[in-house]
């Protein structure tokens, strides 16, 4: 008599909160409210990263390549983000300039406006999370060269980790009482 494996868990609401509570952090810091520190590199490294990594790999068993490829993906995008400041610290010589910064975040925007396409036959909360942070990404690498968007680019980051963290949030009670309750929007079938 063999039992049927019990299903696996869904890891998406593990990577949007590591993803959504991270870049929420990270844009409070871009806005100006407090200096990278301790805090944003422990949740680059842990919840932003490896949370991220973690979540991929189960996606990866579950066989969704979508949901590989993004979590790993921006879990090792948080991982060379920390890295890239941490070791501008260690060694300055090491520190990008302005053009190099906006290179980096053009080309994960470039990505991410390629991955929202994969979005398009997903809820609407998932298509807000990818555009938003399609944007997001191309903001902060015109405001390495135009400073003065830096505070737009802040803005809208909180609102992009935001919307990661409320589809987190609405996957994980919608699922928990088996209905709707917080709403993400059709997805879409043909």
């Amino acid at each position: 008599m063999s039992s049927k494996p019990s299903p696996l868990a869904n890891p998406a609401p593990l990577g949007l909160m590591g993803f959504g509570m991270t870049t929420m952090l990270l844009n409070l810091h871009n806005v100006g409210l407090f200096g990278i520190n301790s805090i944003v590199v422990a949740m680059g490294i842990f919840y932003g990263g490896l949370a991220q990594i973690i979540a991929g790999v189960m996606e990866f068993r579950k066989g969704n390549t979508f949901g590989t490829l993004a979590f790993t993906s921006y879990g090792l995008f948080w991982l060379t983000l920390v890295f890239i400041i941490i070791s501008g610290v260690e060694r300055p010589m090491f520190s990008p300039d302005s053009a190099a910064w906006a290179a980096y975040l053009f080309i994960w925007g470039l990505f991410t406006a390629i991955m929202f396409f994969g979005t398009l036959k997903t809820s609407r909360a998932l298509q807000t999370v990818f555009l938003s942070l399609a944007i997001l990404f191309f903001l902060l690498a015109v405001s390495q060269l135009v400073p003065q968007l830096g505070m737009i680019a802040g803005i809208e980051g909180i609102i992009c980790g935001f919307s990661a963290f409320y589809l987190s949030l609405a996957e994980v009670l919608n699922e928990t009482y088996n209905r709707p309750v917080l709403p993400i929007g059709p997805i879409k079938d043909d």
